[in-house]
């Protein structure tokens, strides 16, 4: 069974899910739709993403990168490949275009999809005197400064072991997945989906030697605030913001889960790094 779901608010969604029904009914093969979803193909649906999640073997997301975010944020206990398509440019994480509905059925009906497993992260907050917090992300934890002008001190331990303290607008904690969003735009490195490790990587700190640092996914990250006064916001994914103070504690570390994301075979990482970045070589 293949699930069905869609970022609504995009202005081509309703196109999109249309055909990727009529594909799969031309092919014979049965699917269900989100309940959010349901719509724009003049269907129905009580199915939740989780609920959706638990009945199908396969999900195909149709937006954007957010899109599969957001999926991955909603599931819980259940992780079923994830089959991206980009409604819009080509995304980091969706492997075909709108104009590929097509070949993205035959691919599913073929099974001719590899599986690159994308480990999560976990980031555990535990307020002072509170109850710890557990999110799981595919790309990133973010520790920043909110609406705030003042840079922020943010400490950071591996295990047991200073790294360093940070006077930044803030952090990025990234996977490899996550190297090609914010931490990218920071300035961070960008990891092949297999290398594993995480990127930690400053916003814009005001010690010029604060450069990225690329460690084992092994590590246990700890980030702690430590100016009194001083307020950060700690954001998985960019679904959930929790307010940090000093005397609270932030651990990431790696996920037990994995996210299996359907890829082409003649559409590797290499391939979508040199078109989404506009790589073409040089005439030297």
């Amino acid at each position: 069974m293949i699930g069905l779901i869609a970022h609504s608010e995009k202005p081509a969604a309703a196109t999109v899910v249309r055909a990727m029904a009529m594909e799969l009914k031309k092919h014979g093969l049965p699917f269900l739709v989100e309940q959010n979803t349901a719509p724009l193909a003049g269907m129905v649906s009580d199915l939740d993403v989780h609920d959706l999640a638990a009945r199908c073997e396969l999900l195909v997301a149709m937006g954007g990168d957010g899109t599969i975010l957001r999926v991955v944020h909603k599931l819980r206990d259940v992780l079923p490949p994830i089959f991206g398509i980009n409604i819009g440019s080509l995304g980091f994480l969706t492997c075909l275009g709108p104009g590929e509905i097509s070949r993205a059925v035959a691919s599913i009906r073929d099974r001719d999809y590899i599986l690159s497993n994308r480990p999560l992260l976990e980031a555990r907050l535990t307020p002072s005197g509170g109850e710890t917090r557990v999110f799981h992300g595919l790309n990133d934890a973010v520790i920043s400064r909110g609406e705030r002008s003042e840079l922020v001190k943010i400490r950071v331990r591996l295990g047991d072991t200073p790294l360093t303290e940070y006077n930044a607008d803030g952090l990025v904690v990234s996977t490899p997945t996550g190297s090609t969003a914010y931490s990218l735009s920071a300035g961070g490195p960008i990891l092949m989906p297999d290398s594993g490790g995480f990127v930690i990587t400053p916003i814009c700190p005001h010690v010029l030697t604060n450069r990225s640092v690329v460690v084992s996914d092994a590590s246990q990250i700890h980030v702690e605030v430590s100016e009194k006064g001083h307020v950060v916001f700690v954001t998985v994914d960019g679904q959930e913001s929790c307010a940090m103070r000093i005397g609270d504690s932030l651990a990431i570390t790696k996920s037990a889960r994995n996210l299996p994301l359907a890829m082409l075979p003649e559409r590797s990482f290499s391939e979508v790094l040199r078109q989404k970045l506009k790589w073409s070589g040089t005439n030297i």
